[in-house]
C-alpha cells in the first residue's frame, strides 16, 4: 500500500492508531495493499466491505473465508449541519475552495465551534463490525478497510462528509444557497454563457513545458533561422621531406642524375593534385 500524502488521511489513520493495538495494524496495513479486500462500497455514511481471510484450524475454518466488515463514523444531526454549512457559506476562502472541490486546510474550525469534528476525533467516533471470530475489535480486517479508506480519502476528501450524514451533492446543493455560494455560482454560469475557460481548481495547475531551446517537430525545418553554412574544408598542410633530404641528393640506391629529394617532391605533388580531383 502507499503511503498516506495528504494532512487529512494522515489524521485519519492517526486516530485508529491511538487505541488500536500495533501488531493489528500493521496485519491490516498488509490487507489493503493486496487483493483481500475483494469490494467496498459507501453507502449511507456506512462502508462495507468483503474481504478475503485466512484458514485457520486453530478456529475450525478449514478453507478459506469471506468475511463482511463495515465501518462507520459518528454522524452529525441535519440541524447540526445546517449551522455548520451556514457557517462556511459565510466565508469565502470556505464556500469558494469548496465548491472548486477542495479541502481547505483550516475546515475543522467551523466544526470546533460547535464542539464537533469531521476527522475522527476519538475511539467513540468509529463504529465498527466484522463477520470474523476474532472476539477484539477492530480486528486486522477492520484495520485493513481504514487504511482503504484512507487512501481514497487521499483522493476524495469529500467522503469524509459522507461518513458524516452529509452527501456530496447536499452539501454542494446548500453551500450554493448561501449568499456568497450564490454569488459564485452566478459568477461561474456568465462565464460558461460568454465562453470563457471555467477553472476547475483553486491553484494554478502545472502545464508541461518544452526544455530551453527546443521547437516543435513539425516546425523543424521551417525555423525562422537559417542554420549556419558548413566551415570550409582547410588546406591540406605541406609536409616538407626532412627525413628524405637527410639521406643527400644522391643516396648509394639512387642512380639517376635527378636529385632524389626533387623527384619526392614532385611525387608528391601528383599525389595533391589527384586527390583534389577525387
Amino acid at each position: 500500500m502507499r503511503a498516506i500524502r495528504t494532512w487529512w488521511g494522515q489524521r485519519f489513520i492517526a486516530a485508529l492508531e491511538r487505541f488500536t493495538d500495533a501488531a493489528r495494524l500493521a496485519r491490516g496495513r498488509s490487507y489493503a495493499g493486496s487483493d483481500r479486500i475483494k469490494s467496498w462500497q459507501l453507502k449511507k455514511g456506512e462502508v462495507s466491505a468483503r474481504i478475503r481471510g485466512n484458514a485457520n484450524p486453530y478456529y475450525g475454518i478449514y478453507q478459506e473465508p469471506t468475511y463482511d466488515t463495515a465501518l462507520s463514523l459518528s454522524p452529525i444531526r441535519d440541524s447540526d449541519w445546517a449551522l455548520l454549512v451556514r457557517h462556511l457559506g459565510s466565508r469565502a476562502a470556505f464556500v469558494s475552495r469548496l465548491l472548486l472541490n477542495e479541502m481547505p486546510e483550516n475546515i475543522e474550525k467551523p466544526f470546533e465551534l460547535l464542539d464537533l469534528h469531521l476527522l475522527p476525533h476519538s475511539a467513540k467516533d468509529f463504529k465498527t463490525r466484522c463477520s470474523c471470530p476474532d472476539y477484539q475489535n477492530p480486528c486486522k480486517h477492520i484495520a485493513g478497510l481504514c487504511y482503504l479508506l484512507s487512501a481514497q480519502l487521499d483522493q476524495d476528501p469529500f467522503l469524509l462528509f459522507e461518513l458524516r450524514g452529509l452527501p456530496r451533492a447536499s452539501l454542494f446543493e446548500q453551500l450554493r444557497q448561501t449568499p456568497l455560494g450564490k454569488v459564485l455560482a452566478q459568477a461561474r454560469d456568465a462565464e460558461r454563457e460568454e465562453g470563457l475557460r471555467v477553472v476547475d481548481a483553486y491553484f494554478t495547475r502545472p502545464q508541461p513545458a518544452p526544455p530551453p531551446g527546443t521547437c516543435a517537430p513539425g516546425a523543424f525545418w521551417d525555423a525562422p533561422k537559417r542554420l549556419p553554412e558548413l566551415p570550409e574544408t582547410p588546406a591540406t598542410t605541406t609536409v616538407p621531406a626532412l627525413l628524405i633530404r637527410k639521406g643527400g641528393d644522391f643516396p648509394e640506391f639512387w642512380n639517376l642524375s635527378l636529385p632524389f629529394p626533387a623527384a619526392m617532391e614532385m611525387i608528391y605533388d601528383a599525389v595533391r593534385k589527384r586527390e583534389k580531383e577525387w
